[in-house]
């Protein structure tokens, strides 16, 4: 008789990859609204029904980090249910776009019913309420559960918005009942807004609202089950509004008693990062007074903690360093050193705690290991963010080398005893060891970095093998240092099927140890249908840092390995059996019919710019003084897993504070790196003699053509809309002798970090290293805009006059494109080979290509230029088999060479 699979009734969403919701899961995150309200630039795109070219709008938030993509149609100058579902359609086609959930966002039910129609997957529908009365709620909630959307239902019912405890209460309970008992909606589906209020706003109807919210939570978790609980916590302080030292405050006490009352989750302001146990005494009973309301008659209470913010409102203007909390014992001075990040006083207080303990593995496995139990916990909590957690590993770093000669010492005298003895030393079993490595081809570690860090602030031993590193190293370590997990990351594409041949190889030798999967390009679908059949003793995808814990905790737990691992195995059975007995949700023609189906662009009437030079230019020390000016800073928060708008984040509600820190220490470090010289930026740009036929680019430089072969677009696609392909952005002609257009190509890299990584390593300083590495991929980026930039209107010379500020430069507003072999709009890696000979990319900047086709080093960037007005970034998408047999003719491939480079693209 088959085992039985268990459904647990998670919050499960999806576009075309799935998104569960599971309890250990920290906040969504919901990229930045695709409205036409929010950007400029979306709004012109689609008033001028430029549907496709909008959809580059929704990729950059895809390609940089989003979870779910909010869509907002809501315009009086618009067709809003018309726009809705053009663009959504055609979202569909894009499956790096689709591959997230929709949240359908709108005032007008007509558009979000509109947009339920065109979305694949399962979405979000923000959102329905009680206001219009009951028949009307359950009509939009029946049309919302019949396409199988989740719901926000805000507690809002004909009377008005719910005030107090028992309205809050009512109204949930109402709307519940409703849609659990006549709509037959699951609950697990529903989530809950009871609103939160200010207190202490003199008004004493108003001093129960914490209260209310925090019973009504509690009230809701007790009687509605699997519903979730959210709320807009940054209200609750609103009458403090100035004083950030009482509203942190008062957020930490409502937190703590919300969340222990039920609360799932909640716009919170970064004064939820406040440690309640160490708020200054007399300020936490202020505040525990006036968010409970005791001690509150005639706004007793209220009063007491404004004459209290009156005395505390004056330091904010200047930073008053507070040492108080160098008066407690050495192991709380160890615990607030920890959960702070504060290296000041960590030697002397080490020392200290040495000799107090029997012996110095005491002091790491006592207060060391209390304090790092305390940091895990708020990360896991969402109280904590990752910049801080790094911080606390290298307050935990330092504080164990300054201990680790004296262990060592303790080992050898008790080895020596044992062989005097004549008996056997056998030393504890210690932490449970895990091995991490970036796969053989692959140069990218810093995810890496940040989930061993994470992991080592949990306790676990990490073994880390850095970047490419081959299967039979990575399989030898482990089986030599015993370790208990593997770990792989991975950038590219390629490296996909590298961790294919680890599994391989794992099961080959008959290891035991489970199998972490993670990186950029991997993903949940991938690891259960392509790496998971290959080994049989347990491979999880983990999604990033924040899981790796919970994941490890799981495979490490004699009571929890079995069930978790069978649990995601019949997750992924279930998987790879919808994967290979999915319908074709999507149609597509034959590469002849997208070959007809090209872009439309009428060449008789345009007069290509010839660049300034025919050849290449070498740049050998750009300025880091000028690349500064072009960074992009979204992408290297989004590193640190903090998502959000720059510099809109610095003041978010929820990470501001820990992002502005974030940002001050990220460009003190920029400061030193440029005055103190130690990065390069190396690059190279050319121009060359160019020409188009069919999906071929002829390229002309040093008396010998090269052929670019480019990849279209095989997805059918609504009417008047064209099959993109890259060669169609150069003017055709019958060979490159009569050829009148040019193209261009370009690679840039940042040297010299290599010796910094290594002092940062040697001090124990995870948090500069990773901050290096991501500041060095940052530079490498600007210096490919500020070298694009000066392309368009100085080198090519095509856009002469162009004038836009660095937010208008990374939301791509200017002319022309300059996309990457191996990304959606070119995915075939193999083309970097022609595009480093053109340049000569390797002698002239240092590049080298792995046998991935990564770059080494990491900071780098190479590309193609296009300057046609009608030129954009698009994605291949899928293609079909007629047009991989004509790709690999014209690259005198085999079959097997094509399939193997182009698979990820192969339907």
């Amino acid at each position: 008789m088959s085992e039985q699979i268990v459904i647990h009734p998670y919050l499960r969403l999806s576009g075309l990859e799935p998104l569960v919701v599971r309890p250990e899961t920290n906040f969504i995150n919901i990229g930045e609204r695709t409205n036409v309200t929010g950007s400029k630039k979306f709004a012109r795109l689609i008033r001028e029904n430029k549907f496709e070219e909008a959809l580059s709008v929704a990729r950059q938030q895809v390609e940089n980090g989003a979870q779910i993509l909010d869509v907002n149609m809501d315009d009086a100058m618009l067709d809003g249910v018309a726009a809705m579902t053009t663009f959504l359609n055609l979202l569909q086609a894009e499956p790096d776009i689709a591959k997230i959930p929709i949240m359908i966002d709108s005032s007008k039910f007509a558009i979000i019913e509109a947009g339920l129609k065109c979305v694949q997957g399962k979405c979000i529908v923000n959102s329905i309420s009680l206001k219009e009365g009951e028949a009307k709620f359950i009509e939009q909630a029946i049309v919302c559960k019949s396409f199988g959307a989740a719901i926000v239902v805000m507690a809002f019912d004909e009377v008005g918005q719910a005030d107090t405890l028992q309205r809050k209460v009512d109204i949930c309970k109402r709307a519940y009942e409703i849609l659990t008992q006549k709509v037959n909606y699951p609950p697990q589906d529903i989530i809950f807004d009871p609103n939160i209020f200010a207190i202490a706003t003199g008004i004493e109807e108003h001093n129960n609202y914490a209260v209310d919210f925090i019973e009504a939570t509690r009230q809701i978790k007790q009687q509605l089950p699997l519903a979730k609980v959210s709320g807009g916590v940054s209200n609750v302080s609103f009458s403090f509004r100035g004083n950030d030292v009482v509203r942190e405050a008062i957020h930490a006490v409502f937190l703590y008693h919300a969340i222990r009352a039920g609360m799932d989750m909640g716009i919170v302001n970064a004064g939820q990062l406040a440690v309640y146990d160490e708020i200054e005494p007399t300020l936490r009973q202020l505040c525990e007074d006036v968010v409970l309301n005791r001690n509150n008659d005639h706004n007793q209470a209220t009063e007491a903690l404004i004459a209290y913010a009156e005395t505390v409102k004056t330091k904010e203007k200047t930073v008053v360093k507070d040492e108080a909390w160098r008066n407690a014992t050495v192991e709380e001075r160890l615990k607030h050193a920890l959960i702070n990040g504060i290296t000041d006083y960590i030697e002397v207080d080490t020392e200290e705690a040495r000799l107090k303990y029997a012996q110095p593995l005491d002091v790491i496995e006592g207060p060391l290991m209390d304090g790092m139990n305390v940091v895990g916990d708020l990360f896991g909590a969402g109280k904590m963010f990752l910049p801080q957690v790094v911080k606390s590993a290298r307050v935990m770093k330092k504080s164990v080398a300054i201990l680790t000669p004296y262990i060592e010492a303790e080992k050898e005298v008790r080895k020596q005893a044992h062989l005097a003895a004549g008996t056997i030393n056998q030393e504890a079993a210690g932490a449970a060891k895990i091995l991490l490595a970036t796969v053989k081809g692959d140069v990218h570690d810093i995810g890496k970095n940040i989930v061993g860090v994470v992991l080592g602030c949990n306790g676990y031993e990490v073994i880390d093998l850095g970047v490419m590193v081959p299967t039979d190293k990575i399989l030898d370590t482990a089986i030599k240092e015993n370790v208990d997990i593997i770990g792989l990351s991975g950038l590219i594409t390629p490296s996909l099927d590298e961790m294919v041949h680890v599994a391989k190889e794992m099961k080959r030798r008959n290891m035991q140890q489970p199998l972490l999967i993670g990186g950029a390009t991997t993903s949940r679908i991938h690891t259960a249908v392509k790496i998971a059949p290959e080994y049989p003793n347990g491979v999880v995808h983990v999604l990033d840092a924040s899981r790796s814990v919970t994941v490890a905790g799981s495979l490490l737990s004699n009571d929890q390995k079995k069930g978790f691992l069978d649990q995601t195995a019949n997750e992924y059975a279930q998987l790879r059996e919808n994967f290979l007995n999915k319908k074709p949700v999507k149609q597509y023609i034959s590469y002849h019919d997208a070959l007809l189906n090209k872009t439309n662009i009428n060449w008789q009437n345009y007069k290509p710019v010839k660049p300034q030079f025919i050849g290449n230019k070498v740049f050998d020390d750009y300025p880091l003084t000028e690349l500064r000016t072009y960074i992009d800073w979204k992408p290297f928060f989004i590193a640190w897993e903090m998502h959000g708008n720059f510099p809109d984040i610095l003041t978010d509600s929820i990470v501001g504070a820990e992002a502005t820190k974030l940002y001050n220490d990220a460009n003190a470090l920029l400061d030193k790196i440029i005055n103190e010289k130690w990065l390069v930026a190396k690059g190279t740009i050319g121009f060359y003699r160019a020409a188009s036929q069919n999906d071929t680019l002829l390229v002309q430089h040093n008396e010998k053509t090269y052929h670019l072969e480019c990849l279209r677009q095989q997805i059918k696609k609504a009417a008047n809309q064209p099959n993109l392909s890259l060669a169609d952005f150069v003017k055709p002609a019958e060979n490159i002798d009569t050829a009148d257009d040019y193209m261009g190509a370009f690679a840039v890299a940042i040297h010299g970090i290599e010796p910094h990584i290594r002092k940062f390593e040697v001090q124990h300083d995870d948090y500069n290293k990773i901050m290096l590495q991501a500041l060095a991929d940052r530079l490498a980026e600007a210096f490919a805009e500020c070298l694009h930039a000066r392309v368009r209107k100085e080198f090519w010379g095509y856009a002469p006059d162009e004038q836009f500020s660095n937010a208008e430069l990374i939301h791509e507003q200017y002319q022309g494109i300059r996309p990457a072999p191996g990304y959606p709009a070119c995915p075939d890696h193999t083309e970097k080979y022609k595009l480093f000979e053109l340049l000569n990319a390797t002698e002239t900047t240092g590049i080298q290509l792995t046998e991935s086709l990564a770059m080494y080093p990491g900071a780098a960037v190479c590309g193609w230029y296009f300057a046609h007005p009608q030129s954009q970034y698009f994605g291949v998408g899928k293609i079909q088999r007629d047009q991989l047999e004509d790709y690999a003719q014209r690259k005198n491939w085999s079959l097997d060479e094509a399939e193997k480079w182009l698979s990820p693209v192969l339907e």
